[in-house]
């Protein structure tokens, strides 16, 4: 009996259920995929492919007064290749398909990115997704690779801060890291303004991990940086920085400043030293050279506070510039007897002869009558004992103290530079007020932040206060007029064709808590006297080789103007300098 028949029938039945079932499953499932949860898994498969990038904004530039760059940014390409996918590519040459080999192409590589055949080939060989072949190749250098459109070659842009001039204004416009972030100067003062805003985008890559082209969506665009307007020049900035270093080599000092600020402006033309910092490798330098000593050094000013101390006494109504003194080569204040520079017997002077022949117990004669208050609140008055307005990062405000912290000697040490100290800055800020008929300008260094429009936002004012007299301050200027006239050193400021004023100054330098051998040696002044356009000032930091310490500053003082006159067209002197005499019978 055969049972063999019903049974087959049930298992074919069984199997065609089974794979009825099988199918409706499949069927839910593939609906599931395709249909229902299509969005969401084809969301998580972008995810694993995608890549979620930074894109930074270009950084503005920082620009001089007549818009030379000081500090741009520019885009370096670091040369990739993936050699798991490394392999000959085809290239229609002259209208014919070719295949090019690989160690063709790494010859075209190696000749662009000027590297060896030998050192190259081997990096093209593996299974790995990336290599590098060269970092922070030029844009042009990029271009070329470009151009070969291999597909296994790719490049990560990075943005690269390029200052043009090197070490011009260096001090000044500081530098950033390598990663992009404002280390010093005005790129970090003023980093809200150039920094800009990064976008972002994302990018898919293939199995392989390379990026896969086309793929890329920008999530939110870059907002570049905006510029930064500085009044200097940069001609005569670099200028002046010749002049220093030249200087600072012959002297064998350990540095020098330069300041110019325009009189009727309080603009800022120049502020040089030597040696500077050359932003692009700013590694190369010593710490102790990056930085602006002009904004950031106090000095004690030595001499050049006589003509502060001059103005005071006149503009208060204690002295004239003919008012009378007899002057020994020495007094003795309190325990300390203070000195001449020089030997000579008790001498009749005027204030303006005190100021010519530079002497410190001639003006404890016409000043001590000031009171220490008085004094205390004109010498805040010019600018000293606070920073600038410039508000220069790390600017130091100089050291005032209080009149009622000073003893019997400090009270009278101040009226010729002792016992305080002021940054280049700061002084070239007052003799500015000396030449602008009194009236103090807050310094100006930055012009403003420009828009997108090339309209300067936050520029800076420069409130007039009157510190002196017009008359006060024209009677000052024209005495120390008589220093370049008639001083040994002050002669060798002048510039010939115009009339200018100044006076030296021969700081000694703490070391310690006492003087040591070495000294700040400075002349500050302005010019033309006629119809003043510049207040100005050179400071020598521990000069060794000159005959005497006030003559270090001059030769460099004169150099500068004479280019600071004749670069701005300045029209030489007409008048004459009035007659002031410098001594009595």
């Amino acid at each position: 009996m055969n049972h063999a028949g019903p049974v087959s029938t049930r298992r074919l039945r069984l199997l065609i259920t089974l794979s009825v079932i099988l199918v409706f499953v499949f069927l839910i499932r593939l609906i599931d995929f395709q249909v229902v949860r299509a969005e969401s898994i084809n969301q998580e498969s972008y995810e694993k492919r995608a890549v979620a990038r930074t894109v930074p904004a270009v950084r503005g530039d920082i620009l001089d007064a007549n818009g030379n760059i000081l500090a741009t940014s520019v885009y370096r390409y670091d040369i990739n290749a993936a050699p798991a996918i490394v392999k000959p590519v085809q290239r229609k040459i002259d209208g014919v398909d070719q295949v090019v080999s690989v160690e063709s192409i790494a010859a075209e590589l190696a000749r662009i990115l000027q590297v060896e055949v030998s050192e190259l080939l081997p990096k093209l060989i593996g299974t790995s997704h990336y290599v590098n072949l060269k970092k922070r190749v030029d844009a042009e250098t990029h271009r070329q690779i470009v151009e070969l459109e291999i597909p296994w070659i790719f490049a990560d842009p990075h943005q690269n801060r390029l200052y043009p001039n090197g070490a011009v204004a260096g001090n000044l416009t500081g530098f950033v890291g390598t990663d992009g972030e404002a280390l010093a100067g005005i790129e970090r003062q003023f980093n809200a303004c150039l920094a800009g805003v990064d976008g972002k985008e994302t990018f898919e890559k293939g199995v392989d991990g390379i990026k896969i082209p086309s793929s890329t969506v920008v999530i939110q665009e870059a907002k570049p940086g905006r510029n930064v307007i500085l009044t200097i020049d940069a001609d005569l900035q670099y200028q002046a920085q010749q002049v220093l270093a030249t200087e600072v080599k012959r002297l064998n000092a350990d540095w020098a400043t330069a300041v110019v600020i325009e009189v009727k402006t309080g603009r800022i033309v120049l502020a040089a030293e030597a040696p500077s910092v050359d932003p692009n490798d700013p590694g190369k330098s010593p710490e102790s050279e990056r930085g602006a000593r002009a904004f950031q050094f106090a000095f004690e000013p030595g001499s050049t506070m006589k003509a502060i101390t001059a103005a005071t006494a006149i503009d208060s109504g204690y002295a004239t510039v003919n008012t009378q003194v007899r002057a020994p080569d020495s007094l003795k204040v309190y325990d300390r007897v203070i000195n001449d520079s020089y030997s000579h017997p008790p001498t009749n002077w005027t204030v303006t002869g005190v100021l010519r022949y530079s002497s410190n117990v001639g003006t404890i004669k016409f000043a001590e009558k000031v009171p220490a208050k008085t004094r205390y609140e004109y010498m805040e008055a010019f600018g000293f004992g606070k920073p600038t307005a410039v508000g220069f990062e790390g600017e130091t405000e100089g050291v005032l103290n209080h009149y009622t912290e000073w003893d019997g000697v400090t009270n009278f040490t101040t009226m010729f530079g002792q016992a305080l100290s002021v940054s280049p800055v700061q002084m070239a800020a007052a003799y500015q007020v000396l030449a602008n008929e009194g009236v103090k300008l807050n310094p100006i260094l930055v012009a403003g932040c420009q828009d997108e429009d090339g309209n300067l936002t936050a520029v800076p004012k420069s409130d007039p206060t009157q510190v002196v007299s017009a008359s006060t301050a024209n009677d000052v200027m024209h005495m120390l007029e008589k220093i370049v006239e008639q001083g040994g050193i002050g002669q060798a400021t002048a510039v010939a064709g115009y009339r200018s004023a100044g006076k030296t100054g021969t700081a000694e330098i703490k070391e310690g808590t006492s003087y040591g051998q070495y000294y700040a040696a400075s002349f500050y002044g302005m010019a033309p006297v006629d119809d003043p356009k510049y207040a100005m000032g050179v400071m020598i930091y521990k000069p060794k080789k000159v005959w005497t310490n006030s003559m270090a500053a001059a030769a460099g003082y004169q150099k500068i103007l004479s280019q600071v006159l004749l670069a701005n067209r300045v029209p030489p002197s007409t008048g004459k300098s009035p007659d002031l005499p410098t001594d009595w019978k």
